[in-house]
């Protein structure tokens, strides 16, 4: 049993495809699916059930995949011991984030981290929090920058701030001289929404309840409009199609011609943002340089958290 042999089952694991996995792995499949073979002969079990078109992990075969990813977790934290002996930030540190988050607080992250470890470049991914979850678990991230909630799946994890939503309208609305609007009024409004699977979806269908239902009749076609990125459907409220909610951190320094940024009144809805990371990740000063390098950045209008 081979280090190597582990890396191709968990590969097999995550991709359900021998095809995929090879690419991930940088080999030929025929080189991946003999080394598995063997493992299977080793140790006289059978791993994946192979037919049609998708490979699927036999129960046994799960469990063997997890107690892959612990020991292959293992055999990196003798490297990371090694390397915090020469330096503790030396190497890249593998960072996810949302979508919702990514564009408005990477750039000044990325220039902050750039000047204050130069040795430990971030190297980036951005996805939506189910997928970003699933990463930290196979260990293809060291750590994600996520909002609460997400399901408890054992990561250590560290508060970094609370960010208020605001509402954001046409220039031209009648709420858009107001110092502060509440949930309630903005059931009369056409909200526009960020396609399912993005988190803060979910947080401001919680603001904004009666909206949910209209995602699955013929009304909901009418009433609410679903869009990609957060930017996307600034550009559609900005041209008249209707009100959304934003996270603080997305609101432009600059004032918008057509964008009007409204506060909510009390109780203002927030959301928690937390930096997390697997237990059995050991460089622990790399995540603590990373939040430094965080609370160097400006992120004006949030509530910053230690």
């Amino acid at each position: 049993m081979t280090l190597t042999e582990l890396r191709y089952i968990i590969a097999v694991a995550r991709e359900r495809h021998f095809g995929r996995a090879a690419e991930a792995c940088f080999v030929s499949q025929p080189t991946l699916s003999v080394a598995i073979k063997k493992l299977e002969e080793e140790l006289d079990v059978k791993l994946f059930e192979r037919g049609g078109s998708e490979v699927s992990v036999t129960p046994l075969g799960e469990e063997i995949v997890r107690q892959a990813q612990s020991v292959l977790d293992q055999a990196g934290a003798i490297r990371e011991i090694a390397k915090r002996g020469k330096d503790p930030l030396a190497g890249a540190l593998r960072l996810g984030i949302i979508y919702t988050i990514g564009p408005y607080l990477l750039p000044e992250l990325v220039k902050h981290s750039i000047e204050l470890y130069p040795q430990m470049p971030l190297m980036l991914q951005e996805n939506f929090t189910v997928k970003l979850l699933e990463m930290l678990r196979t260990g293809e991230l060291d750590c994600a920058i996520m909002a609460e909630p997400f399901p408890d799946t054992g990561l250590a994890t560290a508060p970094l701030y609370d960010e208020p939503f605001v509402v954001a309208l046409p220039a031209g609305h009648g709420l858009a001289g107001r110092a502060a609007i509440s949930a309630e009024e903005l059931k009369r409004e056409t909200m526009l929404l960020l396609g399912t699977g993005h988190c803060f979806r979910d947080h401001v269908l919680e603001v904004c309840p009666e909206f949910a239902r209209f995602a699955s009749d013929a009304e909901g076609i009418r009433r609410s409009f679903e869009g990609s990125s957060l930017e996307t459907i600034k550009h559609m409220v900005a041209a008249g199609m209707g009100v959304t909610v934003v996270p603080r951190l997305s609101v432009p320094q600059e004032p918008s011609a057509h964008l009007r940024f409204v506060p909510f009144s009390d109780p203002v809805p927030t959301r928690r943002v937390v930096l997390a990371w697997r237990r059995t990740f050991t460089r622990y000063e790399a995540i603590a340089a990373l939040r430094n390098a965080i609370y160097a950045c400006e992120l004006g209008g949030v509530t910053r958290l230690s």
